[in-house]
């Protein structure tokens, strides 16, 4: 059986608590570029020179501008089925989206549990006091946008080299899950990689994963892209829990 143990009266089925680790792959189905893509916005630059507090203090106006043209790139993409198919799960359970991702593709597709590991693209923030953001919407980032203590704002994400203040959070979510599902991650970058090993034991864990990056042990793969692997392991899923 894909569900583990538990079964099945109405009243338990609205309780149980998926929760739902999301990387690059079920963006990429939506076009928006990955590390790995070949003539991909990435491949235009070193990571050094963009994604770093350093690159920050060295040359501010190349990382504004790329992470512009990351923020056109995602305005222009949509939702595709994979995101969609956590929305009508969440309308038979509990979900929790602990994302990796930076654009607002699970919010435009419907879900209302979203929780973003490295920040949000469509924000900035003041590099002084973090807690401190706007978001952006349509408009790019320019050097006139400044925090109250006077400085330039920076893009909301958590460059390399940052810790990642949501970590706990995320850890707490994976420890109250009932069930587990990552979609689209290698789980290859950490903190984020060691998220699983706070499920409790006997929790039921999914991959679904058309190249199968990682090994977690006890894991049923499923071995297809996001578009297609989590509407067909929401369709499982929501078949268990019948009335």
């Amino acid at each position: 059986m894909w569900w583990g143990k538990r079964q099945q009266s109405d009243s338990f089925k609205l309780s149980e608590h998926v929760v739902v680790l999301t990387g690059a792959g079920i963006s990429a189905e939506s076009g928006l570029s990955t590390f790995r893509d070949k003539g991909g916005l990435w491949e235009q630059f070193d990571i050094e020179d963009v994604a770093t507090p350093e690159a920050w203090a060295r040359n501010q106006a190349q990382v504004r501008e790329f992470y512009n043209q990351r923020r056109r790139q995602v305005l222009e993409a949509a939702p595709n089925p994979g995101h969609q198919a956590l929305v009508e799960l969440e309308r038979r359970c509990r979900v929790s989206v602990v994302t990796q991702n930076v654009d607002d593709l699970h919010e435009r597709a419907g879900s209302g549990h979203v929780l973003h590991l490295h920040g949000s693209i469509l924000e900035a923030r003041s590099h002084v006091d973090p807690s401190e953001v706007i978001h952006l919407g349509e408009r790019d980032l320019t050097p006139d946008w400044t925090c109250s203590y006077g400085y330039p704002l920076r893009p909301n994400v958590v460059w390399f080299g940052e810790p990642v203040p949501a970590m706990e959070e995320a850890a707490t979510l994976v420890s109250r899950a009932d069930h587990l599902l990552v979609v689209g991650s290698s789980l290859g970058v950490y903190p984020a990689a060691s998220l699983v090993q706070f499920a409790q034991p006997g929790v039921p864990i999914t991959v679904v994963d058309p190249d199968e990056r990682m090994h977690l042990p006890g894991a049923r793969v499923l071995r297809k892209p996001a578009s297609e692997g989590v509407p067909e392991w929401v369709s499982r899923f929501k078949a268990t829990f019948t009335i």
